[in-house]
């Protein structure tokens, strides 16, 4: 596989997972995967949510005049009991393993007994308006459900955090009513202008969620703990693309977050050439560097016109900033990675909530200015 076609939200993993070390699926299947512990002194509560945008049609199947979302929220509680939330269901799990074509290799259940730590619809804790927000967007076509890792981090520190599975642009979004919507967009995705039409419609639908989570009649219950003065974006690969396009285009969200995406539109760059003077950090493996070959992120790097940071990390390949990291070292699987999955999840989670402390809760972060004792395996690339 490419280091572009890895760069375009391609999972590395499933390219890994295609030659098992030493392990048959039954194997695989005996111990659940489990995700790293939140670090921070809150408890984690998760809930879904079904957002509806009726002033847009689909951008991918435009016969549905309105443009569905599910989203997942995860928040601090004081709730430490009750039932974990689902990874992802059995029959998501199924197609998404169906989808990238690893049938041979993985049970089909194996991402439905994966082991969590957030409370499904514990009752949201904090103070009124006292919490920022932070909105996630997966890489192309993977559910929101692999940065659950980071997600629930965040929410232990005291983060809102609004996950996005942007639909037809994964393999299986389950909807209420039990309709399950598929890749539709896969179907286009070998048009280069593809990607600066996914970024731009992600872009909108972070925009609708800052919508229906801050607005006049919120669709959370918790929303009123939300401070709609300190909202941030961040995503991977594709995700953090649109991350960077949702920052351009919504003057509400006040920092952002690429992690290892390239912003290779096909056309207009993601950062208008006339500036950007909102924070945005770059976090990528150390082959993944300004001047490089992404020509198009270290142009939209340079249209960024004030706080930035772009961060290398030796050590970590494309996935390493996913669960999928945790999970391939879990399974026994090779993905290229010097840096373990476990060490890759704690610098990635680490640095995501160092950009967000900086910038919204105006804390001081030595860690984004120099290389770190802890953290010797991220230097600072650019500024």
């Amino acid at each position: 596989m490419s280091r572009m076609r890895a760069l375009l939200g391609v999972c590395v993993l499933a390219a890994g997972l295609l030659t098992p070390v030493a392990t048959g699926t039954a194997a695989l299947a005996a111990e659940p995967l489990q995700l790293s512990a939140p670090t921070g002194r809150y408890a984690v509560g998760a809930t879904e949510l079904y957002l509806k945008d009726t002033s847009r049609p689909d951008p991918w199947v435009p016969e549905q005049t309105a443009r569905e979302l599910m989203v997942t929220l995860w928040y601090p509680t004081d709730t430490r009991q009750g039932t974990r939330t689902e990874y992802l269901s059995a029959e998501e799990s199924r197609l998404l393993i169906q989808g990238k074509r690893l049938e041979d290799v993985l049970p089909p259940e194996i991402f439905s007994t994966v082991g969590t730590h957030a409370i499904v619809d514990a009752r949201p804790a904090g103070r009124p308006h006292s919490l920022p927000l932070i909105v996630l967007s997966p890489g192309w076509t993977q559910p929101i459900a692999t940065l659950t890792g980071v997600a629930e981090d965040l929410a232990s520190h005291g983060y809102v955090v609004a996950g996005i599975d942007h639909t037809y642009e994964t393999y299986a979004i389950t909807f209420p009513d039990g309709r399950i919507a598929g890749c539709a967009a896969c179907a286009f995705d070998d048009d280069r202008p593809f990607f600066g039409k996914l970024y731009q419609s992600r872009a909108a639908d972070v925009s609708f969620v800052v919508d229906e989570l801050t607005g006049r009649d919120p669709a959370w219950r918790g929303s009123r703990l939300i401070d709609s003065r300190r909202i941030g974006a961040a995503g991977h690969s594709a995700g953090g693309a649109a991350a960077l396009a949702a920052l351009a285009k919504d003057r509400r969200i006040d920092a952002g977050i690429d992690v290892d995406g390239t912003t290779n539109s096909g056309g207009e760059p993601v950062i208008p050439v006339t500036g950007l003077s909102r924070p945005a950090l770059v976090l990528t493996g150390d082959d993944h560097l300004p001047g490089g070959p992404d020509r198009w992120l270290t142009a939209d790097f340079a249209n960024l016109t004030g706080w930035k940071r772009w961060l290398a990390v030796a050590g970590m390949d494309h996935s390493s900033f996913t669960d999928l990291g945790i999970f391939a070292d879990q399974l026994g699987i090779d993905i290229g990675a010097a840096t373990p999955g476990v060490r890759a999840t704690g610098i990635t989670r680490r640095y995501v909530r160092a950009m967000f402390d900086k910038h919204l809760r105006h804390r001081p972060q030595p860690l984004l200015d120099a290389v770190s004792a802890r953290y010797p395996e991220v230097t600072v690339a650019a500024r």
